[in-house]
């Protein structure tokens, strides 16, 4: 029997693979629903390669163009995340939500109730909302996995152990581009530089969320909040290579250190199939793993760091916060208004604000609410930076 799919965000680099890992074994999938926001034609070709019925597409320039197209004619198109009870008639076998920014928070709660498994490639999503997701996967049984390559990496290395028999984790960090560079030296670099990463071929959001080292301060809080653990027990180590994805210290004495190639494909496979499925990867490398190069993260180079210190244990409105106001901020920087190293000065001096403080006391109740405070901050910070 075919596996009933949807694909969240198929135009992107994760929905991409995914795509590219289906091509080769279709006749076991039938996509029952794509979407993009507004690569429109890339998301026609999917679906016409793997007669997808049902589309949305959230931008609305990109969606009155594909509904010009003849194949429109013989499919449902939506612009919104509104109709999955008229999509989904019985629970599908699995979902990947790979749909960037925290706009894709609320299609990831509300998609839960309508799939028997969910993996989430969204760290927006699960910072400011882990509480909310967590709670409609328990109401509908669902199972989740982490997609990110850290998470999953420590998902796979805890599977049968009890959260009790965790030291430590240390998530690794390529150090991005300016690894060997000293803070001061950054004033003057621009977009292609900070987006030139060495080991992965990301976007630009993402890509200078890697320069900056803010995607670790990320990364830290989702295994907080996937793992249910405490922060003092997560830590961030540079791992030039990016070979090793996880290092998980037992209070047993054992270590288990997660290697893979550097490369998507591993952990989205690993979702989609179950174990007894082989996936053909790289030979072990023993150059690398000879050569680690395992470093503590310097806080004077990614003074970003420091933000971990800033954050409360309990959930509260300061994680949607630090997500809207970094994405603010990198988009002034995109956009050339304002310097690479605004980004973390900014941050640090912001965050600190007494106004801002108040909310690490305060949870969110829904979505509407994390929603309006993404809006809040993003104007506030562009009000804060013209003045």
């Amino acid at each position: 029997m075919k596996k009933r799919i949807a694909i969240l965000g198929s135009t992107g680099s994760i929905g991409k693979c995914l795509i590219d890992i289906i091509k080769k074994d279709k006749k076991n999938f039938e996509i029952i629903l794509l979407s993009a926001d507004e690569n429109y034609r890339e998301l026609l070709k999917q679906a016409k390669l793997f007669k997808v019925k049902n589309l949305v597409v959230n931008n609305i320039k990109s969606f009155n163009k594909i509904k010009k197209d003849k194949y429109a004619k013989k499919i449902k198109i939506f612009n919104n995340f509104n109709n999955f009870e008229n999509i989904f008639r019985k629970k599908i076998d699995y979902t990947m939500n790979s749909i960037s920014g925290i706009q894709g928070l609320k299609p990831t709660i509300e998609i839960i109730k309508y799939t028997k498994k969910i993996a989430i490639a969204n760290k927006e999503a699960i910072i400011c909302g882990w509480d909310l997701i967590k709670k409609n996967l328990d109401k509908y049984k669902t199972e989740f996995i982490p997609v990110d390559s850290e998470h999953f990496s420590i998902w796979y290395s805890l599977k049968g152990i009890h959260k009790s028999m965790i030291e430590k984790i240390y998530l690794t960090a390529s150090g991005g581009p300016f690894l060997d560079k000293s803070f001061r030296k950054l004033n003057k670099v621009n977009i292609k530089q900070v987006t030139n990463h060495p080991n992965w071929k990301m976007g630009k959001k993402i890509s200078t969320d890697s320069a900056t080292m803010i995607n670790k301060v990320f990364e830290v809080i989702e295994a907080k909040k996937i793992f249910n653990i405490s922060y003092n027990k997560l830590s961030i180590i540079i791992h030039p290579k990016s070979y090793v994805h996880a290092i998980v210290k037992f209070n047993n004495g054992l270590t288990k250190i997660i290697v893979h190639d550097t490369s998507m494909k591993i952990p989205i496979f690993n979702s989609l199939y179950s174990s007894k499925k082989i996936i053909n990867s790289k030979k072990l490398d023993l150059k690398k793993l000879n050569n680690l190069d395992f470093r503590y993260a310097n806080l004077k180079k990614f003074p970003i760091i420091r933000i971990l210190k800033m954050l409360p244990n309990n959930t509260s409105f300061f994680e949607t916060i630090l997500v809207s106001m970094n994405d603010k901020l990198v988009d002034l920087f995109l956009n050339n208004k304002i310097k690479f190293t605004d980004i973390s000065k900014k941050m640090n001096k912001m965050l600190n604000l007494y106004s801002l403080q108040k909310y690490k006391k305060i949870k969110p109740k829904n979505i509407e609410e994390i929603i309006k405070m993404n809006t809040k901050i993003r104007s506030d910070i562009e009000y804060l930076i013209k003045k």
